[in-house]
């Protein structure tokens, strides 16, 4: 019998030049890669290194000084030393006797609470309805909502202070967290562009299967939109938890135990000067601010996952 035909090997001069193209070409496009990532030498990681060692602490000095000034006796608050001659640490006990410093935090709690919920589900809403309905007219929309964050703060100050009068509402919490049932532009414009960068065959599935436009927005929309929906709330919790203004303009005319921590802090400085009367006691009004600091750093601590996120799966689709 003949022996079963054989394919003829290829030209091992070609195989030899694929091969080394996969040797050649790869290594150096990750050695490409890797030059953008990281620094070229020793020396000039060290230098990176130390001016984010350097940037880091001017950082962090206000708090330290926060921290050190909470500490001293009365005579030696603005010293500027970050080291206390004489540690009192019974500024921290006796702050709660001179201010209600309880109240305000539980006031400021509730109220950023309220406001971030109530902007972070609303802005949500619109933004699904400008990433999932095509409509004529929708860039168009959508861009009046965006010239929105134009508008300065003053302009719209009177006119919304105005309507709040009207409806009788000032002295209450409503007006610092009522407007955000309305809604944000920006927060619609970050919600907007994780929407659009889900995939559009999981609601039309849904449709498929009879849900309704609800129940695509609240089933499907918003499990896979948490980092979006949690970025948003953080953002809006520390704005709202930091809104000296607004409390002043609208708690101004209640009683000192409805003050936000901000306008107590304030109220606290006034009430401390020794223009008006005070033994210049700035001492509480450091170790408050240092109290009504640490909600803030632990809440970014254990949101932190979520907020960078959030942030990176931002603006993939326009």
């Amino acid at each position: 019998m003949s022996a079963p035909l054989q394919h003829a090997p290829r030209p091992r001069h070609r195989e030899s030049r694929e091969l080394e193209t996969v040797l050649v070409t790869v290594p150096k496009r990750s050695r490409w890669r890797r030059n953008l990532a990281q620094p070229r030498s020793f020396a000039s990681r060290i230098v990176l290194t130390l001016v984010l060692i350097v940037f880091g602490l001017l950082f962090l000095y206000p708090f330290v000084w926060l921290i050190a000034a909470s500490l001293k006796p009365r005579g030696e608050v603005f010293d500027n030393a970050l080291f206390p001659k004489t540690i009192v640490f019974e500024n921290y006990v006796e702050v709660w006797n001179q201010l209600p410093l309880m109240s305000w935090l539980w006031n400021s709690v509730a109220i950023a609470v309220l406001a971030a919920t109530a902007v972070a589900v609303s802005s949500s809403v619109v933004a699904f309805g400008f990433a999932y309905f095509k409509f004529p007219g929708r860039g168009l929309l959508f861009g009046l909502v965006l010239a929105t964050m134009m508008l300065p703060g003053a302009v719209t100050m009177i006119p919304i202070y105005l309507i709040w009068k009207e409806t009788g509402l000032l002295g209450t919490w409503v007006p610092l967290w009522g407007m955000n049932l309305f809604g944000s532009a920006f927060y619609i414009f970050l919600q907007r562009q994780f929407f659009l960068g889900l995939p559009r065959e999981l609601f039309e599935a849904a449709r498929l299967d009879g849900a309704s436009y609800w129940g695509l927005f609240w089933r499907i929309a918003m499990p896979l939109s948490i980092p979006s929906f949690v970025i948003v709330f953080l953002f809006e919790f520390q704005a709202s938890w930091n809104n000296l203004y607004a409390a002043l303009i609208y708690l101004n005319a209640g009683s000192i135990d409805d003050f936000t921590a901000p306008l107590g802090i304030a109220y606290a400085m006034t009430k401390y000067s020794p223009t008006a009367g005070g033994h210049g006691d700035y001492q509480y009004v450091m170790v408050a601010s240092l109290i009504v600091t640490l909600p803030m750093l632990i809440l970014f601590a254990f949101g932190q996952r979520y907020f960078i996120e959030g942030v990176a799966t931002q603006g993939r689709k326009g």
